[in-house]
Parts: C-alpha cells; sequence; structure tokens
C-alpha cells in the first residue's frame, strides 16, 4: 500500500505515545536507531538517510541527546526539517529514498521519528557520490573496493561472473575442452560455428573479446589459480567436534576448474564419512551415511551461487558429528532462508550458472536446496550479513542436533554403540519404518510396500542406514545378510522407543 500522509503520521497506523518512545529511547542507540538533537546541515541528514537504506533501514529520533536526553523541537524547528528531509531524500541521495514521519509530542517538546525502509536499489550514495552504510549505532563511508562491488552486485547492477579478468586471454582456456563443450551442447549450424575463439566467448559471455570474464576462466580455465588463488576450496577433517582441534585426519585443497573443484571435493567429503551396510548384500560398498544427492546439490550451490566479489575459499569441514560447507557471501537481500527452502531463487552469478548446470549435477531453477532437504532433511541453513557467509550444515547420523530440519519430529535417546548413549532425530521416515516393523518383521519388499514405495528411495536408504546404527532395528539374520529370507525387526530400543 502507498505510504498516505495525514500531517506527518500515516494513516491506518496507531500514533506513538510518548510512553512507547521513551521505551524506544531506554534502548539506547544500536545499527536500527540512531539519536540526533537537531540537524543543520542537508549533507549530514543525507548520510544518515543512505547509511539506513544502505543497511537495512532504521530510525532516527530528532530531538534526543546521545544520552537519551529529550532536549525537544518547536513547531518552527519542525517545519524546518520536514523541509530539510525532503530535499535531502529525493535531491542529495541517490536513487531518491521516501522516508516517513511522526511527530510525537513529549513534555520536553516533540520528537521527530524518521523511519527509514531498507532500500531496495543499493547502493544508495549521497550527493558527493559516497557509500554510506552503519557500523553499530554510527555510520562509515565504504571506500573498499570488494564492498563496494557486492553492493553494486545486491542491486543488480554488476555481476562477479561477467567481470573481465585482468590480463587474461583466448589463449588462457583449455580449448579442446571447451570445443567438446561446444560440441556437445551447441548444435553444428549454430551462429557460433565458424567464429574466432575470442568472438565464441563473448557471445557465450565468457569472455569479452579480449579478456575472458570470471565465468570463462573458472569454467574452462587452464589454471585459474594464477589469476584467481582465492578460489578455491579448503577441506579439513577433524577428529572431533571443534574446529579448533589440533589434530585432523585428513586435509586438502581443491583448484582448477568448478568442474575439477567439484570432483575432488566431493571425493574428498566421501572419504571421510562411514559407509554402513543397510540391507545391501556382503559384498557391497555400503550406502553412505548422508545421501550423496544432498551433498551433491549443497556443494555445487555453494560453487555457483557464492561471492566471487569475496575474495576467499569455500570451506568443507567435516566433524565427527557434522559437515559444514561454508561459501563466502550471505544470501542476496531479497532472500530469506524460508525462501531458499522452498525453492526461490535469485541467481548472483547468472551467466556462470547458465553453463554450469551443463557441466555439474546442477539443475537450478531453486531446485538444489529443496532436494537437498527431501533427501536428508536434517540439514541447517545459517546466512551470516555480519561473516559475509553462508553455511549448509549437515547433521551425521547417530549425533546431537539442534539445528534439524523441519521435519525432525522430535529427540530420542538411543544407543550407538554397546557403552555410548547419542540422541537421535527421527524423520517423517524413520517413524514410518518404526510403525510398520512394530507388529511384525519385514522383508525388503514388504517393508518397501508398506512405506508406499515402489523401490529403495535416497529417504528409505539413509533411514534404514541410520536406525541399523542407532541399534533401533536389526536384521532377523545378521550372519547372512544377503539371504531372500533376510527381515528386519525392532530391538528393545526401538520397542521402548514407540512406546
Amino acid at each position: 500500500m502507498a505510504a498516505t500522509f495525514l500531517g506527518s503520521v500515516r494513516m491506518n497506523e496507531t500514533p506513538l505515545t510518548e510512553t512507547a518512545l521513551l521505551e524506544r529511547i531506554a534502548l539506547g542507540e544500536h545499527t536500527r536507531q540512531q539519536f540526533k538533537r537537531h540537524f543543520n546541515s542537508p549533507d549530514a541528514l543525507a548520510a544518515e538517510l543512505a547509511a539506513f537504506a544502505n543497511s537495512g533501514g532504521g530510525t532516527l529520533l530528532i530531538g534526543v541527546e546521545d544520552d537519551g536526553t529529550i532536549t525537544g523541537l518547536s513547531a518552527a524547528d519542525i517545519r524546518h526539517l520536514n523541509q530539510m528531509l525532503s530535499n535531502a531524500s529525493s535531491q542529495q541521495v541517490r536513487p531518491p529514498i521516501h522516508p516517513l514521519t511522526e511527530n510525537v509530542k513529549t513534555h520536553d517538546g516533540l520528537v521527530m521519528v524518521v523511519t527509514v525502509p531498507n532500500g531496495l536499489a543499493k547502493p544508495y550514495l549521497d550527493h558527493q557520490g559516497r557509500i554510506w552504510v552503519k557500523q553499530g549505532a554510527d555510520k562509515r563511508h565504504v571506500t573498499a573496493r570488494e564492498e563496494m562491488q557486492r553492493m553494486f552486485q545486491s542491486g543488480g547492477l554488476v555481476y562477479a561472473d561477467v567481470v573481465p579478468v585482468a590480463g587474461t586471454s583466448s589463449a588462457d582456456i583449455n580449448e579442446p575442452t571447451f570445443r567438446r563443450y561446444l560440441a556437445q551442447h551447441y548444435s553444428a549450424d549454430d551462429a557460433q560455428a565458424g567464429l574466432p575463439l575470442d568472438a565464441v566467448l563473448q557471445n557465450l559471455g565468457l569472455g569479452d573479446g579480449r579478456e575472458l570474464t570470471l565465468a570463462g576462466l573458472m569454467l574452462f580455465g587452464r589454471n585459474p589459480l594464477r589469476w584467481r588463488p582465492a578460489f578455491t576450496i579448503k577441506a579439513v577433517a577433524f577428529f572431533g567436534t571443534s574446529i579448533a582441534d589440533s589434530h585432523y585426519q585428513d586435509s586438502q585443497d581443491f583448484n582448477g576448474t568448478l568442474s575439477a573443484q567439484y570432483t575432488e571435493a566431493m571425493a574428498f567429503i566421501k572419504r571421510n564419512l562411514r559407509r554402513v551396510q543397510g540391507d545391501q548384500g556382503f559384498n557391497s560398498p555400503g550406502i553412505l551415511e548422508v545421501p550423496e544427492v544432498a551433498l551433491q546439490e549443497l556443494l555445487v550451490n555453494a560453487l555457483v551461487h557464492r561471492d566471487y566479489f569475496t575474495s576467499a575459499s569455500i570451506r568443507i569441514l567435516v566433524f565427527r558429528d557434522r559437515i559444514e560447507i561454508i561459501s563466502p557471501g550471505p544470501l542476496p537481500d531479497s532472500l530469506s532462508i524460508d525462501d531458499i527452502r522452498h525453492g526461490k531463487t535469485n541467481r548472483r552469478n547468472p551467466t556462470l550458472s547458465e553453463h554450469a548446470f551443463r557441466l555439474l549435477p546442477y539443475r537450478g531453477m531453486g531446485s538444489g536446496i529443496p532436494r537437498a532437504l527431501g533427501e536428508w532433511p536434517q540439514i541447517e541453513l545459517i546466512s551470516e550479513v555480519s561473516g559475509n557467509q553462508f553455511t549448509a550444515r549437515v547433521k551425521r547420523p547417530g549425533a546431537q542436533w539442534e539445528g534439524a530440519g523441519e521435519h525432525v519430529t522430535e529427540q530420542v535417546e538411543a544407543p550407538v554403540e554397546a557403552s555410548v548413549e547419542a540422541p537421535v532425530a527421527l524423520t517423517d521416515t524413520d517413524q514410518k519404518i518404526l510403525t510398520a516393523l512394530a507388529a511384525q518383521p519385514l522383508g525388503r519388499s514388504p517393508l518397501l510396500s508398506a512405506l508406499g514405495y515402489s523401490q529403495p528411495t535416497g529417504n528409505y536408504k539413509a533411514a534404514m542406514t541410520k536406525l541399523l546404527q542407532a541399534r533401533l532395528i536389526e536384521p532377523t539374520i545378521p550372519d547372512k545378510p544377503n539371504s531372500r529370507l533376510q527381515q528386519y525387526r525392532l530391538t528393545a530400543q526401538g520397542k521402548a522407543l514407540l512406546k
């Protein structure tokens, strides 16, 4: 609804009372709230407005000292400030912003409450072209190039993946690999046929006619590390549950193209996870304790959607109880955790992702996170603006977990080893398996039928792995795991859990 003013108060809103204002003031200054005795300079007011708009929005309380003392404003002050605010917000901030004002009468005079919404067209600049952001209760002038680039990126004004990489040329492309890609994904009579390599790269957004773009370098470069040494994956597997552990069991750095990084990083994760037999045969390699599809989706998401304006590596941390995949850059302003859980997307690197879906197990359309959660609901997604990173935290079976996904129904205690008690988070599939086995032992086919499955799914395999490992179910013929007569039944712990 468009903002409509009656005096200086929005219609259809309850006016702010003196009591409510005093409660706000008692909280002191913070990132979303600042006190000002008065404004004499439109420049100073414009800087404050821009800082709030660039930093999620906030409120200026004018007529209040830094210590919270109300000095108050006169009616003449209010008229002067309204004129200054109108000029500053429309003429001295680019693009213009639209703050809302409300005047609150107190025993010590009027206080003007100026509410600045979170800007949708960042970055906002003052009339001198400076970018301001909030830093605690104060503001600061943005001077770092990377931070400026990220702000222009959030406003959709520039994309990191199409920025030319200085010093590169088409000679830095792995041309045989690139030609195979063209032959496989573009028809022979396509307009690309017969064009010089530089022209083809430019047409596909992988070059600008002289230099490679970041997308071209990271997808097809012969040695991306030479030009962008930070755009790698660093992986460490720990014996325990803390990153502060001084000993680790495995460590490796992965560079090269995104395809190479993906392949090697997936191999690292898989070799540092357990495999369990589940209901497979004795000679089978076993089932990965966390469904591979979920890990694939999270890793590809990190490679394709990371913030390439941030010179930092993706990190993979494998702990005894969890796996963390940490990529530079929080979610864009327009997305929330709930949005991406339900498939909403905002492609931070559109050109790179356009080609990546042909080179990686990447499907686009925002389906990656929902698919990962569908395969393994116990994934916690964390977007950290202050830390400038996004973390996917994946629970390993049998570990205590407080950040499980929305399908976790309860937390119980169940033994993993004979002398170790560990909580087990039950998913819907886990619960259905336990319920199905409550009446009688079942073989694989009857159990799948009871669950409504025609064949084993990722959820089913992961659930069976977890329940067997947690000793909630057991095979009826443990010495002959591949027997055609093999069935599964509840253990005493499983029966106690259902009760």
